[in-house]
């Protein structure tokens, strides 16, 4: 468990300390002791690293291990031993100590896991930022997730979180949706077309290559539409007002449907004027200059890039000049330890020039600002497009796996057992999505296969629902009077067997785990704990009889590592989004 391994830890480093000491160097050095998780549970429960050493102390690693194992044997160590392995001092943990510290994470419920490495952090988080011409399709799915599952682990870790949406509801992708309405809505409306809003509006969007096709004049009238709002032409205004109301009505709905909310939300309409002021005060500061054509720049070659245009000659403000602002708006509203964009990775030029532009014009907090960037995600049918009406969106994609989840159930026969079937097979197919986008690592581009995350075997959300399931199941029977579980006692010392010494080192893990994803700002880091403890349970489950063992108190102590297992599983799943199922 995490306090053993902080103690031997700390253990660890006042032996470093001693030797340092004795060695003529500088103990503070000890503070870095690393302490890791050996690839292979024969080399012991925790690893400490020599190598840093060697240079301070004028000694070989496997030396440095020796030296310290002999010194961890005559000292009070914590439950367990330490013994040197090439050059690295492992560790190998009293095993009925660590069994003992893992079953109490039965009592702890959703604390389990928790730390406070973040404590006192205040971190806003921004991702989603929809357009309000079309749903939410795919890739907004996998930015949600991403961003909602992250905001969930840096809470669980003492952070204070305040997730933001800049909602992107102007511009000249909007009026194409409106000049489409004008041409062809004839006064329709969603509720009188029996359609979900944001569906409604992303449907002219798309018949917008039709107006093209029509009118050549169709993106110079476009262009026209976007100058009357911008003048406030009162016509234009009521019909975008109309519009984007239920564009983001509709993706309201979708975000309640997966479970993803914000505490704030910003529109673009409000805000893309801001900034202007900022690069006025950073051209008299020295910070921006003026080029010869009278436009207002800055020079990037501290960053390796040529300059950028903030204002260009007119005076007008360019999409740079409004994150300037917005940032500063932001801190000021609620001022922030650090800032974190989730956005695609096509926007890493755009973000790394921006948090430059900010610290060039002397906010300390600029340092902290952090873009989390993901890659694309695709169906293997290739690359998505909006215009072409290519594009998945998020509610058919979730619509179509509920359906195939339902006839999974219906396959296997299980409808009396789930409950309501379309309640449970929704779930199923939030755990399916989710879970698929949140096991890649962000960065990576990935290609999404619904058939594939609907799985009930192997990495999968489905797999780890079924295993809370599966538990679930155990508890409500042992609750009922089967097996002797109910008569043993728990014993700790009893746990012996290899598969369930992986189930306690695993569950002993997740809190650093769940740790490490909030350092990385990466969810895939909980997912793999996730995948790999539910894959112990089921071979645990196979190995080992439970509620029919004729032992009672091993019944009942194998019982008890399940429920610790289960904690794990409801406090990981709900970190990712992703919902419990008590039966499947």
């Amino acid at each position: 468990m995490k306090t053993i391994k902080e103690a031997w830890k700390a253990a660890v480093a006042a032996a470093v300390a001693d030797l340092l000491r004795e060695k003529g160097a500088d103990p503070s050095i000890a503070a870095a002791v690393v302490a890791e998780t050996p690839p292979d549970a024969s080399m012991g429960d925790i690893g400490f690293p020599m190598f840093p050493l060697a240079k301070p102390l004028r000694m070989g690693p496997p030396q440095i291990a020796v030296a310290l194992a002999e010194r961890m044997a005559s000292s009070k160590a914590p439950d367990g031993v330490a013994k040197a392995i090439g050059p690295y001092l492992n560790v190998f943990v009293d095993r009925a100590s660590l069994a003992a510290a893992v079953l109490s994470a039965r009592s702890s419920g959703e604390a389990y896991g928790r730390s406070a490495s973040l404590a006192g952090t205040r971190i806003m988080m921004e991702f989603s930022s929809p357009n309000t011409n079309k749903p939410l399709h795919l890739g907004h799915l996998r930015n949600d997730a991403l961003g909602e599952s992250t905001s969930r682990i840096l809470k669980a870790n003492g952070a204070e979180v305040l997730k933001i949406n800049l909602v992107n509801d102007r511009g000249v992708h909007i009026c194409k949706s409106m000049l489409s309405y004008m041409a062809y809505g004839e006064g329709r409306t969603p509720d009188g077309e029996g359609m979900k809003s944001d569906h409604f509006v992303g449907d002219y969007y798309v018949k917008f290559n039709d107006l093209k096709k029509e009118d050549p004049k169709a993106e110079e009238k476009a262009q026209e539409l976007l100058v009357k709002w911008e003048a406030g032409d009162p016509e234009t205004i009521a019909l975008w007002k109309t519009m984007n109301e239920w564009a983001v009505g509709g993706i309201r709905k979708t975000y309640e449907r997966t479970g993803i909310s914000f505490d704030k939300y910003y529109y673009e309409s409000q805000i893309y004027l801001t900034g202007k002021e900022e690069v006025q005060k950073g051209l008299a500061s020295g910070a921006f200059f003026r080029a010869p054509d009278g436009s207002v720049r800055i020079d990037l070659s501290p960053i390796g890039l040529e300059e950028k245009v903030l204002l260009r000659k007119d005076g007008t403000s360019i999409y740079m000049t409004q994150d300037i602002g917005l940032a500063i708006h932001r801190h000021n509203d609620w001022p922030f330890d650090r800032l974190v964009y989730v956005v695609a990775n096509e926007q890493q030029y755009h973000f790394k020039v921006l948090f430059h532009i900010l610290a060039s014009l002397g906010y300390e907090w600029a340092r902290n600002l952090y873009h989390l960037s993901y890659g694309l995600v695709n169906l293997p049918e290739g690359r998505m497009k909006t215009r072409e009406g290519t594009v998945v969106d998020a509610d058919t994609l979730l619509d179509s796996l509920r359906e195939l989840a339902i006839e999974e159930i219906q396959a296997k026969g299980r409808e009396d057992a789930v409950g309501d079937m379309a309640e449970t097979a929704e779930k199923i197919a939030l755990g399916a999505v989710h879970y698929y986008l949140a096991q890649a690592t962000p960065a990576k581009d990935m290609v999404f296969n619904p058939k594939e995350s609907l799985s009930f075997n192997g990495n999968t959300g489905p797999y780890i629902q079924y295993m809370g399931a599966r538990i679930s199941s155990l508890l409500r029977k042992r609750d009922l009077g089967e097996g002797k579980a109910s008569q043993g006692t728990v014993r700790p010392e009893l746990l012996t067997a290899e598969s369930e010494w992986e189930l306690v080192r695993l569950v002993a893990a997740y809190p650093e785990a769940v740790e490490l994803a909030g350092a990385e700002y990466n969810p895939a880091v909980v997912a793999a704990h996730l995948y790999a403890i539910a894959s112990a349970f089921s071979k645990f489950y196979h190995d080992e009889p439970i509620l029919t063992c004729d032992d009672a108190d091993i019944a009942a102590t194998r019982l008890a590592l399940s429920e610790a297992v289960l904690v794990v599983l409801k406090n990981g799943l709900r970190l990712l989004c992703i919902p419990f199922l008590e039966a499947m």
